[in-house]
């Protein structure tokens, strides 16, 4: 069947055929479960963002998502296939008529040992080509602004994956991240803990030396890491040393966004209604929901079986119009729409004590005004998870709260109040440092190429 995705990434290839190459490490990717940003240490030691058009204006923050379609062929041939990853992905999904297949937050997959890939029209693609499609595009993009050709980079990686019990789900897991860019054109990179790369964007803020703490906060990871950073380190060389230590747990945004969609859009799609089988009445079960709550396994949702498992429930429903609303959703994939409406709602309740949530698509309307302090409640589990994980870094360390001088938050959740409340709780507001949330870990990895 002809594939013009690999027809269209050939073509981008030889666009940037002929550019210099960069053979020394300074550029930094941060691939994130949400986005993904690259940034380049230029000659004249300036940083530099690449940027993405994405609905007439730029954006550092690449989606990292693919989104494909499928066009009937001429003449009664096979049909094709056609992909776009990122901000492209996002505006051809929502101009679509009927839609085809959004694939989202893969890099939570990467240490699921029984998931190779998934079955894409008539062709399986592993998660290793799905991930290195994403960065071959960044990678090319990136090529043509920064005007050379970009085969090497300093990449982030969490402390500990998505998913990741031991050292050896964490090794997997880079083992398989390392595939995906060589997949993407790279032909050597050099990992990084993103927040030892955050720490070295923060440095260059200082004119003194500082014991920080640095808390990464992506889409599914929450990274932190205790760094002796500051311009007498960086004039004698930094050593393993200057990494007092660090940890990790796989939770963030996206964990965030789940306890959201089950306490508020899954009881309007019927989570907690009941239906009749062989004169029994059941609850609904909450395979289905439990889909809705993780981003990266909303799109496996959409097959003939679930669809058909649905609509006989449907006929058996005590309220068939809620799961006609579930259907519906799974149906038209409207899982990024979804996504939109849950991440305004988090950013809305950031600086307000309360915000409606509204998700709109033709009959489908879910509007509710929701209170800070219920999605405080919500997340209770979560919160209390990252606290104790930050207890255990500075317990393992012996290092006391008054002997960091400045915490940085970096990444979308660290807007979140009640994060930041554990921080202030323990160090003070006082220490608290922010800046360039969505991109300095790249930027920071860049600087660490730099420094190779």
């Amino acid at each position: 069947m002809p594939d013009s995705c690999d027809a269209a990434s050939a073509a981008k290839e030889r666009i940037i055929e002929g550019l210099p190459l960069r053979s020394t490490h300074h550029i930094g990717i941060d691939f994130g479960t949400t986005n993904t940003s690259i940034a380049g240490l230029m000659p004249d030691g300036s940083l530099q963002l690449a940027g993405f058009p994405f609905l007439g204006q730029l954006t550092a923050a690449y989606r990292s998502l693919l989104y494909f379609e499928q066009a009937p062929g001429k003449a009664g041939g096979l049909p094709s296939t056609f992909c776009w990853t990122g901000p492209a992905g996002i505006e051809h999904y929502l101009a679509a008529d009927s839609r085809g297949r959004l694939i989202q937050s893969l890099k939570s997959f990467l240490t699921t040992r029984n998931l190779e890939g998934t079955q894409i029209f008539e062709r399986k693609r592993t998660i290793e080509e799905l991930i290195g499609r994403i960065l071959s595009d960044v990678r090319l993009e990136a090529s043509r602004q920064f005007g050379l050709d970009i085969r090497h980079a300093t990449v982030g990686r969490p402390v500990h994956f998505v998913g990741a019990d031991s050292v050896a789900d964490d090794n997997y897991a880079e083992d398989r991240l390392a595939d995906a860019f060589s997949l993407a054109g790279f032909d050597t990179i050099a990992f990084e803990l993103e927040p030892v790369a955050a720490a070295y964007q923060y440095e260059t803020t200082l004119d003194h030396d500082e014991l920080i703490l640095i808390g990464d906060f992506g889409g599914g990871t929450s990274d932190f890491s205790l760094v002796n950073v500051g311009p007498s380190i960086r004039r004698r060389g930094r050593t393993d040393a200057d990494l007092v230590g660090n940890a990790g747990v796989g939770l963030a945004g996206d964990a965030f966004d789940a306890q959201i969609v089950r306490h508020l859009v899954s009881p309007a799609l019927g989570s907690k209604t009941w239906y009749r089988s062989m004169d029994k009445r059941l609850p609904m079960p909450a395979w289905p929901y439990a889909g809705l709550e993780r981003w990266h396994q909303l799109s496996f949702l959409k097959t003939n079986e679930v669809i058909e498992q649905l609509e006989v429930i449907k006929a058996q429903a005590l309220e068939p119009q809620m799961i006609d609303a579930l259907i519906y959703l799974i149906k038209y994939e409207l899982g990024y729409q979804l996504h939109q409406s849950v991440q305004k709602l988090k950013n809305a309740l950031s600086s307000a004590e309360e915000a409606e949530f509204e998700f709109v698509d033709g009959e489908l309307v879910i509007r509710e005004i929701v209170k800070r302090a219920d999605f405080e409640d919500w997340i209770a589990r979560e919160l209390g998870s990252i606290a104790r994980c930050v207890d255990g870094l500075l317990t393992s360390t012996r290092v006391a709260p008054a002997d960091v001088d400045a915490v940085f938050l970096t990444g979308g959740t660290s807007l979140v109040p009640a994060v930041r409340g554990i921080f202030e709780s323990r160090f003070g507001a006082g220490k608290i440092r922010t800046g360039n949330e969505f991109v300095s870990v790249a930027l920071g990895l860049a600087l660490r190429a730099g420094a190779h």
